[in-house]
């Protein structure tokens, strides 16, 4: 256990993110980072069990900021229906904006929808769509479900959150720690710069090549969006390619 000195000092509303990452006194090392592992190991137990029937998913992320009555809240509700019909399993961060967007649409069609909420400073209250809730208190391991569990990652307009899931899955698949699974960008114009960017800086100075960029697919349609993983799966399941470990 923690020594009720660290509790008392460490300032009030920290996660066990900020907690784990803090850098430990010498005489507090063996009170707080080793016993923390079991923590650690035991929302990755938790979260494998709950998500071991999930064979056929895709993870949806976006903004949490954006509102109902926001066109990209409406697209991803309907992006997400779409997928439920098709019989995915609909995953989000089980926040608001576009996540409870994604899962409204999976829950309204009947579908799978899962949430995998965490556990935030300003704390974030789960969307009430979802089949199955889960709550994680690392980002790490939060991450690992995604991925695991997911045959595509669907990234509609958001912030930095989005954009760290956006090019985790992107470093995963260039480096073959995963298998090439789609990565479709949802919203033409606002995506426009970074892309151009990517091509004009990246692209041209060797920094990715031509196929990296081949594997960012963008669409305005929610039906599109579910073609495009439909047709890389069918493609895949005609001629697998290596699972790699992570």
């Amino acid at each position: 256990m923690e020594k009720n000195s660290e509790r008392l000092t460490r300032p009030p509303g920290t996660t066990q993110d900020e907690q784990l990452l803090e850098s430990p006194q010498p005489d507090q090392f063996t009170h707080t980072d080793p016993w923390r592992v079991f923590r650690i190991m035991g929302e990755f137990v938790e979260g494998f069990d709950e998500l071991v029937t999930v064979t056929r998913g895709v993870s949806i992320f976006g903004s949490a900021r954006i509102a109902p009555d926001n066109s990209y809240y409406e697209a991803a509700r309907e992006t997400a229906a779409l997928f439920a019909q098709a019989g995915f399993a609909v995953i989000t961060g089980g926040g608001p904006g576009i996540m409870e967007a994604a899962n409204k649409g999976a829950f309204e069609a009947g579908g799978t929808s899962i949430g995998c909420n965490i556990e935030l400073t300003h704390e974030q209250n789960p969307n009430p769509y979802q089949t199955l809730s889960l709550k994680f208190k690392y980002f790490f391991v939060r991450k690992m479900m995604f991925v695991k569990y997911s045959s595509a990652f669907i990234i509609f307009p958001g912030g930095f959150g989005t954009l760290d899931e956006m090019f985790e899955a992107l470093t995963l698949i260039q480096t073959e720690k995963v298998r090439d699974f789609p990565v479709v960008l949802f919203g033409s114009e606002y995506w426009r710069e970074l892309l151009d960017w990517v091509k004009t800086s990246l692209l041209t100075q060797g920094m990715i090549s031509e196929r990296d960029l081949q594997r960012l697919h963008v669409t305005d349609s929610p039906l599109r969006v579910v073609e495009i993983v439909k047709e890389i799966e069918n493609a895949l399941s005609e001629s697998p390619t290596k699972v790699y470990d992570y």
